[in-house]
């Protein structure tokens, strides 16, 4: 099949037998046509429009050499640090035409993630997940599919391991293995774009001891499989998307949902990690690298409307050129560009963790920019708050302008400088609010790819205090060992000594 239009996307969705899918408490029969979820489908079906047109094919498209094919990069695993600025650029490229997420980013990272540790497996004298994989990839390239990545378990008791659980299903495990695969139980929590895939790729979502054998799997199972069940979770504003033209920007959205699997048949040849627990910490490391590092690309993309709707605004009123408002624009782009920035340094500085292959980003600076993330769009969005004014909370609904009753008054009251109308101030206001104010922009900005804590553990980790102290003792005069010659001072990563 090759590539895929959006139109071939949305087809491939249709008359699904199996999985359930909720929405509201509501099944969902089709869900090409369900109303809330269908600005989330026309963000996932830009993805694979991307690829025709013309602005984003080139970043889009990529040469497989799996299939010796043109594919939809979103497929595609990285073959040097040039595709891994690829993939930042097409993301903020993406974000400026969907104003939201575009749901194929984890399980993007879910393959390039796979590729490396079935890789490190292979070359450690364990080839059969490998070996499954490349069949598994295969057929992902060559149909094109739409990917969920399945990491973040219901987890139940923080504190405990996955077999100390009073709720043994706390953590996706597997519970009977049979001649010709296995069965799975358990569920995955706030998985991006669940109800709108192909396939989904589960993995495990933390490091594990020999007791949590069960626990540490990795496979892939077609959405439309019997005993799955997705319960599609709300968003801040996500009835309005259904509220006419104006109210209802963005016209297009995301969602997440909750996946459960209810003793779930899983083939051999979809199960790349199986009971081989001391592999389940460098995944997650790998995962979480290339993860953080794309939010490089879709934050810094959605701060740029971010910017220019602030900057609209600010011009509708007549105070765009004031001193007070360009400095707030400008401290909003350094910091959009800051993420940015971190995203390319995080990329170009990647790393070759295979003989054949497997480019990795540089995980310090894939961390460091999810850091910034984490912190940087909240600010931004408080700037913009500030430039537009409190009416971005508080503007009458596009029913009020369209009531004849009072529609000259609100024209009247609303309108700013007279080049644009009173329907223009609501429409960027509208859009403002939904963007910054949003699931896409502040709360997965600090939890999505591990919150700022995680981060923190891996700083502590790859940075080398102990390399800056002898730098440190040389400078002071004090005796010690000589410097390390480096001039980062980074310690390898897990994955990276195995």
């Amino acid at each position: 099949m090759g590539l895929r239009t959006g139109e071939q996307y949305v087809e491939g969705l249709r008359n699904r037998r199996h999985v359930k899918v909720y929405v509201m408490g509501k099944r969902v029969e089709d869900v090409t046509t369900n109303l809330f979820l269908k600005p989330s489908l026309l963000s996932f079906k830009a993805t694979f429009d991307a690829a025709f047109q013309e602005d984003t094919r080139d970043l889009a498209r990529a040469y497989s050499p799996f299939i010796n094919e043109e594919i939809n990069r979103f497929v595609h695993i990285h073959q040097g640090p040039q595709d891994l600025v690829a993939k930042v650029k097409l993301l903020r490229a993406l974000s400026h035409k969907t104003g939201t997420c575009f749901q194929r980013c984890v399980g993007w990272d879910a393959l390039n993630t796979l590729y490396i540790i079935t890789g490190k497996m292979a070359e450690k004298g364990k080839p059969i997940y490998r070996e499954r994989f490349f069949q598994y990839l295969e057929e992902v390239q060559r149909r094109d599919l739409a990917l969920a990545g399945a990491m973040t378990d219901a987890r139940g008791v923080r504190s405990l391991r996955p077999h100390e659980q009073p709720n043994p299903d706390a953590y996706v495990r597997v519970v009977e293995e049979r001649d010709d695969g296995i069965i799975v139980r358990g569920a995955k929590a706030n998985i991006t774009g669940v109800a709108l895939v192909d396939e989904v790729i589960v993995m495990p979502t933390r490091a594990m001891t020999e007791k949590d054998a069960p626990y540490a799997v990795a496979f892939a199972v077609p959405l439309d499989s019997p005993g799955v069940t997705v319960v599609v979770g709300r968003q801040i504003n996500d009835v309005r998307k259904a509220e006419g033209d104006i109210d209802g920007l963005p016209y297009m959205s995301h969602h997440e949902g909750l996946i459960i699997f209810e003793d779930v048949f899983v083939p051999w040849d979809r199960v790349f990690l199986y009971q081989e627990w001391q592999w389940a910490g460098p995944l997650v490391e790998v995962f979480s690298a290339f993860h953080r590092q794309g939010y490089a690309g879709c934050k810094s993309g959605l701060g740029d409307v971010i910017i220019g709707a602030a900057y609209n605004l600010a011009k509708q009123i007549g105070v765009a050129d004031k001193p007070n408002i360009v400095d707030k624009l400008t401290e909003m782009v350094f910091l959009n560009e800051s993420m940015y920035s971190a995203g390319l340094a995080a990329s170009w500085e990647g790393k070759k963790l295979l003989k054949d292959g497997g480019w990795w980003v540089n995980p310090m600076y894939a961390n460091v920019t999810k850091h910034l993330v984490s912190r940087f769009p909240y600010e931004i969005a408080r700037l913009a708050h500030d430039i537009a004014g409190g009416i971005i909370g508080t503007a009458p609904s596009e029913f009020d302008l369209k009531n004849s009753e009072i529609k000259h008054l609100v024209e009247k009251y609303l309108q700013g400088v007279p080049e644009f109308t009173a329907e223009d101030r609501l429409r960027m206001l509208r859009l403002l609010e939904n963007v910054s104010i949003s699931v896409g922009f502040l709360i997965e900005s600090v939890h999505g790819a591990g919150s700022p804590a995680a981060q923190k553990i891996v700083f502590s980790r790859l940075y080398d205090f102990q390399g800056a102290e002898t730098i440190a003792r040389r400078l002071a005069r004090m005796r010690g060992p000589e410097p390390p010659g480096a001039s980062e001072l980074h310690r390898k990563s897990e994955i990276e000594k195995l």
